[in-house]
């Protein structure tokens, strides 16, 4: 298997209006062409042959495009990617033994190899979405507790 490299991409400030021009040229063309299945794009150079690209490809790019457009680093994880538990800590902004209380809850899926453990992205961001759910859920409690007690 394939280290993952999880290093953000920033934009410097001077490329962050590029991204945002190419944003919108993206947006334009795909709303233009809901039908499309693939992009057919230009590359300028000599000898240069259109290249063809899914249009998943190009609808992933424009989410790239308007996150380093909005000064966001941006980091690219295939969902089967296996990530060490400092890896996988660093991406839901926890400490490494929280994680690893996570797991050993059994709130988070993993497997060892050999000593360490590894959590596929795919787990990691189910955790991550069902933990939003939850905590959606409890401030939407909150804020209705708040209402009925004249609390605005």
């Amino acid at each position: 298997m394939t280290k993952t490299d999880l290093r953000p991409v920033k934009l410097p400030d001077d490329k962050k209006e590029a991204a945002n021009h190419a944003l919108a040229q993206v947006r334009t063309y795909l709303a233009e062409h809901q039908e499309a299945s693939q992009v057919r794009v230009s590359v300028q150079g000599e000898n240069s042959e259109p290249l063809i690209l899914p249009r998943e490809a190009v609808e992933l790019l424009a989410s790239l495009l308007a996150h380093l457009g909005a000064g966001r680093a941006v980091s690219v994880v295939p969902s089967d990617a296996e990530l060490t538990t400092q890896q996988a800590a660093d991406m839901l902004n926890v400490s490494r033994p929280f994680l690893i209380g996570l797991l050993e809850a059994g709130e988070i899926e993993y497997r060892t190899v050999g000593t360490h453990r590894r959590i596929t992205a795919s787990s990691l961001l189910e955790y991550k979405r069902q933990d939003d759910h939850r905590r959606r859920l409890v401030a939407d409690e909150l804020t209705q507790l708040g209402q009925e007690m004249g609390m605005n």
